[in-house]
């Protein structure tokens, strides 16, 4: 794991997947992550109502070598967010809207960086490489997150590159099932648990369809099936407790992609031209 990501954002990323234990002992370091500076294997398990082998075991699941790695990398984090000029919290409230707003900006600028810092520049080359020379981008995604998959079509096509993206599930299957070996599809789902879209990614397999996955947690079952990976971050679990889902990480990423397809590809600012061209008289 790198030294420099966020334990708030793993944490935040992962906690689906976590067993019931697990939660109470990310549930007790998102509270008090102060506190847990000074604390002992022992004393986080107690405190958690968990055991030193949970703790342990928790510490490697999350991507850590341990515990003593697990708060060195929560150290810097808490001393980062000192260093903010703004006081900031996870606290957000009609009552006080001037916070409100410091806190939602302070924590979705932490997802970005999260985000961004987390690409592996090898595996992002070689998506965008896979990207540029398909013949047909399909973009799937169930629920919330469909209006990612939706911009993303939006977007390559702007730039050339055939893609599409649908809002009802039986039709986005049916058209993975004529993907060929030279074309791709992007699963983009926060969770990578959706049933779903793992029938899906089956059917991609079977034709030999490259497989890019978007979703906050490499470990899961979209994201172990997957061909190549982009891990997104996420912190609404600071802001909303139980729920836990924001679009802006996907989002995000699909902007990234385009502008960097936009530079590379050559004819891509010719088809941005034409195609707004062909929508001016609308805009006046």
């Amino acid at each position: 794991m790198q030294e420099n990501i966020s334990v708030s954002g793993v944490l935040c990323s992962s906690y689906d997947s976590f067993f019931e234990a697990e939660k109470k002992i990310a549930d007790y370091i998102l509270a008090h992550k102060s506190e847990m500076i000074d604390m002992t294997v022992a004393e986080l398990a107690l405190a958690s109502g968990t055991s030193d082998a949970t703790v342990s075991r928790f510490c490697r699941r999350c991507g850590f070598n341990g515990f003593h790695h697990l708060k060195i990398n929560l150290a810097k984090e808490i001393a980062e967010e000192r260093g903010n000029s703004v006081e900031v919290s996870n606290d957000i409230s009609r009552e006080n809207l001037s916070q409100s707003l410091q806190n939602i900006l302070a924590n979705k600028i932490a997802e970005l960086t999260q985000t961004i810092t987390m690409m592996d520049t090898e595996e992002l080359e070689r998506i965008l490489t896979v990207i540029e020379s398909a013949k047909t981008v399909q973009l799937v995604a169930v629920g919330n997150t469909i209006p990612v998959a939706m911009d993303g079509s939006f977007k390559f096509n702007q730039l050339g590159i055939a893609a599409v993206s649908g809002t009802i599930w039986e039709t986005q299957m049916a058209f993975t099932c004529n993907l060929k070996e030279g074309d791709a599809v992007i699963i983009i789902s926060n969770s990578g648990f959706s049933k779903r879209l793992m029938t899906l990614a089956a059917v991609a397999k079977e034709n030999h369809t490259p497989i890019i996955a978007i979703t906050n947690n490499p470990s899961s079952p979209l994201g172990q099936v997957c061909d190549y990976h982009i891990t997104t971050a996420t912190r609404e679990k600071l802001l909303l407790g139980e729920f836990c889902f924001s679009r802006v990480s996907a989002t995000t990423v699909i902007e990234i992609l385009y502008l960097l397809l936009s530079v590379s590809k050559k004819d891509s600012h010719d088809h941005i031209r034409r195609h707004e061209l062909s929508i001016y008289e609308d805009k006046k």
